[in-house]
């Protein structure tokens, strides 16, 4: 049996008795068509049942209404926060997320977001470990783009993130007013933009904090880093550092290190409180509940939805957006001993 072939424009065209320009600016609302045409056109449409082709309109309108948003690791639930809320919000005003995984490989993402942006309207970028000079290439033959969590200046695209400078104090200070004097930092990804703020809100703490001292132990970003890092965390709190408390870069890695802490018979916080950064959804499901620096996920995605679209209709948006990050404490810190 003979396949239908598609309804065409060249169809309804027919159909109406009107031309085929004539249908192509009915379908994309071409304010100066003669209401008349629109209405015969309107109903040749809905007795051929005809649907208009994508890509066809696309090529006439210069949108696809499709997105991408390009990420280091997908498996982090930070980002698959963002991306729920992005697409969530996308999703109302018709259009589809694409998502690019990078797998932390720093080198693919400035052909895989230029590709992304290729068969896109816009694209968001969270490419924390991109050198800065590459990632203000990448972003003048990316345009329209929102950058995730990145502080960038001087470029004329808009940010949106996470306060880290301010989290990383406020959870110092929380784990200071419980007594920990001796702390330890489970530092993320030595390129990391995140990594840096975080380290500089540590500085600033230490210039305000006299009283306080902080070792720095290299970890990472993922759950296999935290776990890595349990013996070096063993002796600073068993050693001459006397750790009583560690604060891991995000809470991967705080998860990493306390099943860890948990295999080598370490309590925690008996013996050490540990805190993380992002409060994904597994962080009050553990054992102990893991206190965090909770980061509106969804929220932020929005927010990057409303300067993307912003983007996209050409109008300018030119001032960054940092969520202060809350606290969530949780039985994973407790006060020290002072017995």
């Amino acid at each position: 049996m003979e396949r239908a072939r598609p309804t065409t424009i060249a169809d309804v065209a027919q159909h109406a008795g009107v031309s085929q320009a004539s249908v192509s600016r009915v379908l994309n609302g071409k304010a100066s068509v003669d209401p008349r045409i629109v209405e015969v056109v309107t109903a040749s449409i809905a007795a051929l049942g005809y649907t208009p082709s994508t890509a066809a309109r696309s090529l006439v309108s210069g949108r696809n209404n499709t997105v991408a948003m390009i990420v280091p690791d997908l498996e982090n639930p930070l980002f698959q926060g963002i991306l729920k809320g992005l697409s969530r919000a996308a999703a109302l005003d018709g259009y589809r997320v694409l998502v690019a995984d990078t797998a932390e490989i720093v080198a693919d993402e400035e052909v895989i977001a230029i590709e992304a942006r290729h068969r896109t309207d816009a694209i968001v970028l969270c490419a924390p470990r991109m050198p800065e000079k590459k990632l203000r290439d990448v972003l003048a033959r990316v345009a329209p783009a929102v950058v995730v969590n990145r502080p960038i200046d001087e470029t004329g695209t808009p940010v949106v993130g996470v306060d880290y400078v301010r989290g990383i104090r406020d959870l110092v200070e929380h784990l200071a007013g419980l007594g920990h004097t001796r702390l330890v930092y489970l530092a993320g990804p030595a390129p990391s933009a995140s990594n840096r703020e975080r380290e500089r809100g540590l500085a600033e703490i230490l210039a305000a904090r006299p009283d306080l001292t902080i070792t720095t132990i290299a970890a990472g970003s993922a759950l296999d880093d935290g776990y890595r890092a349990t013996d070096e965390v063993i002796d600073a709190v068993q050693g001459e550092v006397g750790a009583t408390a560690v604060l891991a870069f995000n809470d991967l890695v705080a998860l990493g290190l306390m099943r860890g802490l948990s295999e080598r018979g370490v309590s925690v916080p008996g013996e050490v409180s540990v805190a993380g950064f992002d409060d994904v959804p597994l962080a009050s499901f553990s054992s102990p509940p893991l206190t965090s620096m909770s980061v509106p996920r969804s929220e932020i995605g929005e927010q990057v939805w409303q300067r993307l679209r912003a983007l996209i209709a050409g109008a300018a948006v030119d001032h960054a957006v940092l969520y202060s990050p809350r606290l969530e404490a949780r039985e994973s810190t407790g006060s020290v001993d002072r017995a």
